[in-house]
């Protein structure tokens, strides 16, 4: 008996299934077409043609006026303006990871950064990607197209990845790009999770079957991608595109056999290869509609947590047996009927009876199906959380018990789901830290008939976040002197936080002197009173200023400083005609080479270096000017310095002899400011 395999997460995605739900079910009449392939498979395209679904590659092929269905792969910026231009009705069907990567995109080629993709450049996806950056997107695809990338001297990258590509090929890719501009880019892995999931369940499928299977479109990309993964761990693999391409005669050979299916795949294609296996002789002529069907009449049992008709078959002072109409019984015991006084089941309910029960168990131990009446009693609760979903209502619900990929939470009497990335608004990988919690939820899918609810705590604590934020922007102007923290560090700045909202700190605006990086004055985690220089709340960003919550220097200078005074400061740079001494962040001054020595001074290099703390005596301060003449020679005794100079080994004659007044060097000219450290 062979023995079948399904890799976990194949066929749809969440992008494809959202985008194949928004097609209209009926035209109306009205001329519906897909911008591409809604999906890469070919099943799934002639099924909407003959449902009078068209396909056009461009707005300008459709008709004016009609209706146009944007694929999860995106599209570029450009393309809503000219569907506008048409006077068409735009639905958009682009996939919610692909949207993130335009924005990230658009906002980096605003901000005048280089977008890098890593990709294959004639995918519709990837084309999108581009169409949010003018273009002007590098798009690499292996190690060695990344080694041929060229940036332009301090220019900087952002680096995005087309959703399905391997995690793999990514990390390789990057690795390369940062390693040949470190410090210059910055990296976003934007792999769909999905994607990611799909590949390494494919993976330890194939690791553990004797033949590989495939399924899917071979214009698909993501699927291709699989066949290549299998291959590398299971020689016998096979990209099925339907069942005429099912390898019979390998098959026979093997009782352990595996199925992987691409994000473009239907499951109805996927259960004709299973069911094709099983039975091999029989022809496979049936419709989808047919086949769906069929399965689900004879193979399907209904899961915990449904709602289910059946009639009554049995009734006993102990339990009622049910007829539901598949292979097992249901049965509903005395505990799980509410009853009241001395009613008995066999008052209250009588064979052919139609009943309706929730499912506890598919199977209770004897083969037969758990029911329960006294659930369907939480009907009213299920009104309540319809009504919190359609009214975008909180509740609260209990966390009871970790599952596999998030927890069950109760609402009353209902049992709700919260997947894993709902929990939080930050990534949580261990759920089992909210079993216990009561929290406050948005409903954001309710299926009573089956019994399902699903909750998202994110949506709440995102929404609170907006609020906050909202509150924040009404709450700050431009000008205004405001305390944050320091959060981290770029090589142009630093990004504070000014009570939720991340502010950019220009090195520029951080000091009233020049630094190299954010970290010679701040450090992460401290706490600092900046200044808003700008604001864009569309954008949500903020444009901070540190310096300016501190005097400019030469706006004090005659409170701090004065002719005569003697001061201490550091060799900043060293010209031919003198060098430049910083007193302070902002304010530094001029030592002519007249005023290093007594003696006459040829190379000022020999005298002092960059770094070196010295002192000087102000000669003279032009505040309209901003000039500070300084002078070292004026803080030292002549005869302590010629004593100093006069090297006991040397000859006499071999020391310099002190200049005459009229070889000492000029005065700096007035233009030699230009020279000026900024």
């Amino acid at each position: 008996m062979k023995e079948i395999i399904y890799s976990p997460h194949s066929g749809f995605c969440f992008g494809v299934k959202r985008a194949l739900e928004m097609i209209p079910k009926d035209t109306d009449g009205r001329t519906v077409n897909t911008c591409g392939p809604i999906i890469h498979n070919r099943r799934v395209t002639d099924e909407l043609s003959e449902r009078g679904i068209g396909i056009v590659e461009s707005p300008e092929e459709g008709e004016r006026g009609s209706v146009i269905v944007v694929r999860s792969h995106g599209e570029g910026r450009d393309f809503y303006a000219r569907a506008k231009a048409m006077d068409m009705e735009v639905l958009d069907a682009t996939c919610p990871f692909v949207e993130r990567i335009h924005d990230l995109v658009k906002d980096a080629y605003d901000d005048g950064r280089q977008v890098i993709i890593v990709g294959d450049k004639y995918h519709p996806e990837v084309i999108g990607i581009n169409g949010w950056c003018g273009c002007k997107a590098i798009v690499v695809g292996s190690d060695e197209e990344a080694g041929n990338i060229v940036l332009p001297e301090g220019e900087s990258a952002l680096v995005v990845a087309q959703t399905t590509i391997s995690k793999d090929l990514f990390t390789s890719v990057t690795s390369k790009i940062e390693e040949k501009f470190a410090g210059r880019v910055e990296v976003v892995n934007t792999i769909c999770s999905a994607t990611e999931q799909r590949q390494k369940g494919c993976l330890e499928t194939a690791r553990k079957v004797d033949l590989m299977l495939i399924v899917g479109d071979r214009s698909s990309s993501n699927t291709r991608k699989l066949f290549e993964i299998a291959k590398k761990v299971c020689k016998n693999t096979f990209f099925i595109e339907n069942l005429r391409d099912l390898p019979l005669k390998e098959i026979e050979k093997y009782n352990k056999i595996g199925i992987a299916a691409g994000a473009s795949t239907p499951e109805i294609a996927i259960k004709e290869v299973a069911a094709s296996m099983s039975d091999k002789n029989t022809e496979q002529t049936m419709s989808m509609a047919d086949f769906m069907d069929d399965i689900d009449k004879s193979l399907r049992l209904p899961r915990s947590g449904e709602l289910v008709t059946g009639k009554v078959h049995q009734v006993t002072d102990e339990e009622i047996i049910v007829n539901l109409g598949c292979k097992k019984d249901g049965v509903i015991p005395l505990n799980e009927i509410t009853i009241e006084g001395d009613q008995k089941l066999t008052d209250l309910y009588s064979e052919g009876d139609e009943i309706q029960a929730k499912v506890l168990k598919t199977d209770d131990g004897d083969g037969t199906i758990l029911l329960s009446k006294k659930k369907l009693e939480a009907g009213e609760h299920w009104e309540e959380i319809n009504k919190a979903l359609e009214e975008k209502e909180l509740i609260e619900v209990d966390v009871v018990r970790q599952v596999n990929g998030g927890v069950i939470a109760m609402y009353k009497e209902v049992s709700g789901f919260i997947p894993l990335s709902q929990l939080s608004d930050r990534f949580v990988e261990d759920s089992s830290e909210f079993v216990g919690q009561t929290l406050k939820v948005k409903v954001s899918r309710v299926d009573p008939r089956r019994g399902k609810a699903i909750f998202s705590r994110k949506m709440y604590l995102n929404e609170e976040k907006q609020k906050a934020l909202e509150k924040i922007w009404e709450n700050i102007h431009v000008d205004d002197i405001v305390k944050g923290k320091v959060m981290r560090f770029t090589d142009y700045g630093a990004f504070v936080d000014i009570g939720g909202i991340d502010g950019l700190l220009h090195i520029s605006e951080i000091s009233w002197g020049k630094l190299k990086h954010p970290q010679e004055v701040l450090s992460i985690g401290e706490e600092i009173n900046v200044k808003i220089l700008s604001m864009n709340a569309e954008k949500g960003k903020v444009s901070l200023g540190l310096k300016q919550t501190q005097p400019e220097p030469w706006s004090v200078i005659e409170e701090k400083y004065e002719v005569g005074q003697v001061v201490k400061g550091k060799v900043l740079q060293i010209k031919e005609y003198g060098c430049f001494v910083e007193l302070e962040p902002g304010l530094d001054g001029l030592v002519h080479i007249s005023q290093i020595s007594h003696r006459r001074v040829n190379d000022i290099n020999e005298e002092v270096s960059v770094g070196q703390e010295v002192e000087a005596k102000i000669l003279e301060i032009d505040k309209d000017r901003k000039r500070i003449s300084l002078s070292i020679k004026e803080t030292i005794d002549p005869a302590e310095e010629r004593e100093r100079q006069s090297a006991p080994e040397a000859p006499a004659e071999e020391a310099a002899p002190e200049a005459p007044a009229e070889e000492v060097a000029p005065e700096a000219p007035a233009d030699e400011s230009e020279e000026k450290p900024e």
